[in-house]
This record gives structure tokens, C-alpha cells and sequence, in this order.
């Protein structure tokens, strides 16, 4: 996460799955890293399995913070 731009920010607080990761999945598009604010219990899974199926990269950074990136 050093180096380049800071992440885009999400703030899917609020949401329930599946809109966190759909709200990730769609800034991805247009940014290499995004940090996802998500408080739904379900979102860490959610979010690391379209990591996962897409080979980016998933980081819990605390809770309700999770990061993603190319």
C-alpha cells in the first residue's frame, strides 16, 4: 500500500451483503487499490472470496476496514 496514490475509499457501512463487495467490485474498476469501510458480518467473507476469484489482494486492516488491490 506504500507508494502511488492512496487507495479509493468505500463506505458501505450500513449495507448488507452483497452490496459491500459490489460497491469494491465496481470501484476496482477504475482504481488498482480501494479500502472498504463494511460493518455486515458477512462482508470479510464476501470480500475475500471475489478477491480470490478475481486474483487481487485481501487485507484485513481492522475491523470494519478491509483492503483490496490488484
Amino acid at each position: 500500500m506504500t507508494g502511488g496514490p492512496p487507495p479509493f475509499e468505500v463506505d458501505a457501512r450500513g449495507m448488507r451483503c452483497p452490496w459491500p463487495a459490489l460497491r469494491a467490485a465496481r470501484a476496482m474498476r477504475e482504481h488498482d487499490a480501494v479500502l472498504v469501510r463494511a460493518d455486515d458480518p458477512i462482508a470479510p467473507r464476501e470480500l475475500a472470496a471475489m478477491a480470490e476469484e478475481r486474483g487481487w489482494a485481501f487485507e484485513i486492516k481492522a475491523e470494519a476496514l478491509f483492503h483490496l488491490a490488484r
